[in-house]
Parts: C-alpha cells; sequence; structure tokens
C-alpha cells in the first residue's frame, strides 16, 4: 500500500517565534513521534513526518493557526535581521518594534522572497531575496533593490520606501512580476507608481555595503547585563525534547521569544545571569556542544539536503587538517540549480549532462564575488569540473588569495606608542603583548582597551575589573592568555 510522508515548512516571519508558539509546534511535533527538526536558511523550521502521524499532525498546526506547507514551498518565510537587534547592532532607529510592525502589516503569504535587513550588520544577508528592503540613514525610510526570480543582476529603485507602505507596495511589486507583466527591472518601477501614492523619498545616495565579517554566533554571550544564547548543530537537527525543554525555561523565565538565524542556527536574548545555571543544565542534558570552530559555522547549506552538508563536513575537516584561517570569507553549497544561497565563495555542483553519467563521477565548480563580499550577486569563476578529492586543494587557495587581497586594500597600520610604554626609535620592531581568550580567540589590546564593559583605551590587562569577561563567549578573566600580536592565532 503506497505510504505518504510529509516534510513540513513552517514559516516563522522575521525569523522570530514565541516560546508559547513553538512549544505548542514540538509538542505536537512529539505527539507526531518526530524526534528531530531543523532550521532553514530562510529562517523557517522544517520536520518529517511519517503517514501514519503526518495528518493528525497538520490538524493540529492548523488549529492552532499556524503558517505551514507540506511537501511544497509556495511560500517562502520573510528573513529579517530582527535577531541581530541588540546583540550585534545597537544604534539603529530600526527596532523591534518597528520589525514586529511591518511583518504584522502583510495581509497576505508572499510567493517571492522578501528580505527586510538592518544595513550596518553583517549576519543576515541583503540580497537572498526577490524584493529587498535595507535600512537607510533616514529614519522609516528603506532602500529597495529587486531581484527578479531565477537571476542574479539586482535592480535598485529610484526612491526609498517608508517603513508602513512596505507590505502594500511588496504585493503589487509581487502580482506585477508573478502575472507576467512585467519582464525586466527596468519596466517594473513605472508599472508600480498608478498603484500608488507610496510614501517615498529620493534615493540620493548609493547604499553603502559594509565589509561581510560573519560574527561569532554560538555559545553564551555577554550584552551589557544580560546574556545571548547562540545554538548551532552540526548535523542541523534539533532533538524535539530539546526543544520542548528549551520552551520552557523559556516561558519560566519570561524570556518571550526566539530567533532563528540564516545559518541554521537559534538564538534567545534577554537572558538573566541568574538564570544561565538552567541554560547551562539543559545544553549538558542533551550533550549540546557551545565550542563549534569559526570555520564550520560560516557556512549555508540547501535544506533539507544531506549531500550538500556531507560535502560540508569533509570541505571542514580538509580546511582544519590545512589549518587554513576563513575568518571574513562565508561559503555555500549549491547541489541545485537556482538555490538562492548567498556566500562569498560558491561550491556549485555541475547538473549539466545525463544523469547517469552525471552519478558516476560528481564534479563542482568553485566561484567567488569579485571582492569576496557575500552580499554580491556577480560571481567570478575561479576552478570548474573540479573532483571533490581536489576540492580542497583550489579551496585552500582560494582563501590565500582572499586575504592577498585584503593585505593590499588595507596596508598595514603604522606602529602606535603603546600606552604607558616607551616609545621605540625609528626602525625597531618592539613586541606587543595582547590577550587572548583561549575558547573564542576574542583579544584585549590595552591599546584599545573595551569601552562596552567599561574599560578605558590603555588600561592594562592585569587592572581590568575582576569580573571582566570576554565581551564575545562570556569567558572569565583566567581564560585569557599572553600572546604577542606577531604570533596570533587567527579565528577560523
Amino acid at each position: 500500500m503506497f505510504r505518504k510522508n510529509y516534510t513540513v515548512k513552517i514559516n516563522l516571519p522575521g525569523g522570530i517565534v514565541a516560546a508559547g508558539e513553538l512549544y505548542a509546534i514540538v509538542e505536537a511535533a512529539e505527539r507526531a513521534r518526530v524526534s528531530d527538526m531543523q532550521l532553514g536558511t530562510r529562517q523557517q523550521l522544517f520536520c518529517k513526518v511519517t503517514d501514519k502521524y503526518g495528518a493528525a499532525f497538520l490538524k493540529e498546526l492548523q488549529e492552532a493557526g499556524v503558517s505551514f506547507e507540506a511537501n511544497e514551498d509556495r511560500h517562502p518565510n520573510i528573513v529579517s535581521s530582527h535577531v541581530t537587534d541588540g546583540i550585534f547592532t545597537t544604534q539603529s532607529w530600526v527596532s523591534e518594534g518597528l520589525y514586529k510592525d511591518i511583518l504584522s502589516a502583510f495581509d497576505f503569504k508572499p510567493r517571492l522572497k522578501i528580505n527586510l535587513v538592518e544595513k550596518s550588520q553583517s549576519f543576515v544577508p541583503f540580497f537572498t531575496g526577490n524584493i529587498n528592503f535595507i535600512s537607510s540613514d533616514i529614519g522609516n525610510y528603506w532602500y529597495l533593490y529587486i531581484r527578479l526570480p531565477q537571476t542574479t543582476q539586482i535592480h535598485p529603485w529610484k526612491d526609498l520606501i517608508c517603513s508602513e507602505d512596505i507590505p502594500r507596495i511588496s504585493k503589487v511589486i509581487e502580482e506585477l512580476i508573478l502575472q507576467g507583466k512585467v519582464t525586466s527591472g527596468d519596466e517594473l518601477y513605472p508599472a508600480v507608481l498608478p498603484h500608488g501614492p507610496f510614501a517615498t523619498q529620493p534615493a540620493k545616495e548609493e547604499l553603502q555595503w559594509p565589509v561581510f565579517d560573519l560574527p561569532y554566533y554560538e555559545g553564551f554571550n555577554q550584552w551589557k547585563n544580560k546574556i545571548w544564547l547562540g545554538i548551532y548543530r552540526r548535523e542541523e537537527l534539533f532533538p524535539v525534547p530539546f526543544l520542548k525543554d528549551i520552551c520552557r525555561i523559556c516561558l519560566e523565565t519570561r524570556i518571550g521569544q526566539l530567533h532563528t538565524t540564516p545559518w541554521k542556527s537559534l538564538i534567545i536574548k534577554g537572558i538573566e545571569e541568574g538564570h544561565r545555571s538552567m541554560w547551562e543544565y539543559v545544553m549538558g542534558k542533551y550533550r549540546i556542544n557551545l565550542r563549534h570552530a569559526g570555520n564550520e559555522l560560516n557556512w549555508q547549506v540547501e535544506d533539507m539536503n544531506e549531500e550538500g552538508l556531507r560535502l560540508k563536513r569533509y570541505l571542514v575537516r580538509q580546511l582544519d587538517l590545512e589549518d587554513v584561517r576563513t575568518e571574513g570569507l562565508c561559503f555555500a553549497i549549491k547541489t541545485a540549480p537556482k538555490s538562492g544561497l548567498s556566500g562569498s565563495v560558491i561550491i556549485r555542483k555541475q547538473t549539466s549532462g545525463r544523469a547517469d553519467q552525471r552519478k558516476l563521477l560528481d564534479r563542482y565548480d568553485l566561484l567567488h564575488t569579485p571582492d569576496f563580499n557575500a552580499n554580491s550577486k556577480e560571481y567570478i569563476l575561479y576552478r570548474e569540473g573540479l573532483e571533490k578529492e581536489n576540492l580542497s586543494v583550489y579551496l585552500v587557495s582560494l582563501c590565500k588569495s582572499f586575504y592577498e587581497q585584503a593585505s593590499r586594500r588595507e596596508p598595514a597600520p603604522p606602529l602606535q606608542r603603546p600606552f604607558g610604554g616607551i616609545e621605540t626609535s625609528p626602525g625597531h620592531d618592539r613586541s606587543v603583548t595582547v590577550f587572548q581568550c583561549k575558547h573564542c580567540l576574542t583579544l584585549y589590546d590595552e591599546q584599545y582597551g573595551d569601552p562596552e564593559a567599561g574599560e578605558p583605551a590603555g588600561r592594562p590587562f592585569g587592572q581590568t575589573s575582576p569580573g571582566y569577561a570576554c565581551p564575545v563567549c562570556g569567558s572569565g578573566k583566567e581564560d585569557f592568555q599572553p600572546v604577542e600580536k606577531t604570533n596570533l592565532t587567527g579565528a577560523a
């Protein structure tokens, strides 16, 4: 007898999910005998359900008002950089409340990909959507960039769009594109205007993209008087009982929401110091590793794709063996055409030719953006037709090219006189000691101090406050080790 299994996708608009809603979802999944759930590159949630329990599970989701699709993906999740608010961005007019106001004003289910991102952050990619809104310097106004489906060319809009008009103009643009009324970016702007008026301002300056620098997003991290926790899973599997327990802690400690990321990780913000032991207990209970290397966290793989995941694991091992630094880069593995992933380096499986011939020996193309900025959609072919065993050799070479290019673009700064030290004579290289966290490799440089933590520039590490902790992973002073700047271990 034919049995139908379900792949269920649950959209979480903006990558935000209320703790109570997620608890209801995982409880229903538990009753449907689901063992693990996965996150997607568009901040959505996935699970697989067998035929025996599938219908009942879908009915529960429907009755709970949860937006889902079974065995299809007609309505992409709306991506936002809400997750960065308060931990990776702090001085923007784009507030948590504004994100929620915009998301709640969508009165339709988009069929095109929509992104809503703050321009100073480099955690959520800019142009993975078809309709991309990026904050401007003018409060409440956004740049708009259009990328037509199945293309890589990005078309800038002539005007800045007001926050309150984002849902309405998105609906108009989507209808014009999907109905075939426009076939190019140049045709779209005049076609949209009759559907106004829209609150706009002239885009007098071009958007300045930030240098891509993916922050370390795993583990316990201190932010002012609160803690945020990033959870990454190597196999992309989040056990349902684990999700249920973290929802319980959120509800018990009044953390209202959780955040999903484009890197298939989960972030919980606003943890009180007094509640940290509860979180550490549940991490230990499920043996959740919170110390993955940085060169494993900067990858994007297609959703629910075991083939891409296996290739990622293989390449990460090879980079580890070669002790290759990858900070400032991010990688994407594409096993299918038009997957929409973003990266500064792309490993693309060749899909031309007959399927039976391709199966005999998979081959891959290696590409990169012109300046290695992950927000670019323009790619340069570096090598083509590589066998899997040769990929890592050229990947290492490409990483070296990136650092060579970066060093030419950013020459080494002149030596500065150390605070409290003796000025060195010209031509004499004086060794400078800094202090490095042995867990996440964050540096404390006495020249700059750590003003956010109350340690001013020029303060020696030994004179920092007794409670000083690593601003990234929260480790104590005792976990910092003195190293010479010339001998620094690069964070992968």
